[in-house]
């Protein structure tokens, strides 16, 4: 998929996007920085921009680690299969008894 530019809107700046991403994938990205950073100023001491971008940016790390973590860990395949033939084979040898 070619990449292209998707413009959204964040703290009332546009932003233009270049992805190969579903568009409503990106705008719903950018409305959740959007939130977090609103949440973020509306109870933050100071009025720094970048201090509210960088406390923003930690809320959502922490989020997404934070699912990461509750996340069963991946399925080897690979390893998937060679249990499988193992136990076949365990099988096959038990029924050949």
């Amino acid at each position: 998929m070619a990449k292209r530019a998707v413009a959204v809107q964040i703290l009332g700046r546009e932003y233009r996007i270049r992805t190969d991403s579903d568009e409503d994938a990106v705008h719903a990205a950018a409305e959740l920085v959007e939130t977090t950073l609103g949440r973020v100023k509306g109870r933050a001491a100071t009025v720094d921009t970048v201090d509210v971008a960088i406390m923003a940016a930690l809320n959502l790390a922490n989020q997404l680690i934070a699912q990461r973590d509750a996340a069963p860990p991946p399925v080897d395949d690979a390893r998937l299969e060679q249990l499988s033939l193992l136990v076949e084979s365990a099988l096959d040898a038990s029924a050949a008894s």
